[in-house]
């Protein structure tokens, strides 16, 4: 029995670690990749579903699937809990923001300098 136990609490601890790791992989490689250059895109609401699709998607196959304790069978995770796992804000939002904050550089450059015709 003390095997079991510490196989289940070192593979628990693995899996932990490898779901740590996922995450800094998609926070620091994947979301800078994909939203490169969202300060000058104009998005649709299919462009922002595709967005929170691939969001949802890529968190999925991070989190894996969950033990159903009732129906004793594996699931998906739906959209609440994987809000619940991943703290981080929406992509959706994160462009919202990175638009406003290029907006404000814009305004601010028009003002040091002025417009050019050409």
């Amino acid at each position: 029995m003390e095997r079991l136990f510490s196989f289940s609490a070192e593979y628990f601890g693995v899996q932990f670690r490898i779901q740590k790791f996922n995450d800094s992989v998609y926070r620091n490689i994947i979301l800078p990749a994909v939203l490169y250059g969202c300060e000058t895109w104009s998005l649709t609401l299919r462009e922002e579903r595709r967005l929170r699709l691939f969001d949802n998607r890529v968190l999925r196959r991070i989190f894996g699937p969950k033990r159903d304790e009732v129906k004793e069978e594996w699931r998906k995770l739906h959209n609440e809990e994987l809000n619940d796992l991943y703290s981080s804000r929406k992509i959706f939002w994160v462009t919202k923001s990175r638009r406003t904050r290029w907006a404000g550089h814009v305004a601010l450059m028009l003002q040091r300098r002025g417009l050019y015709r050409v």
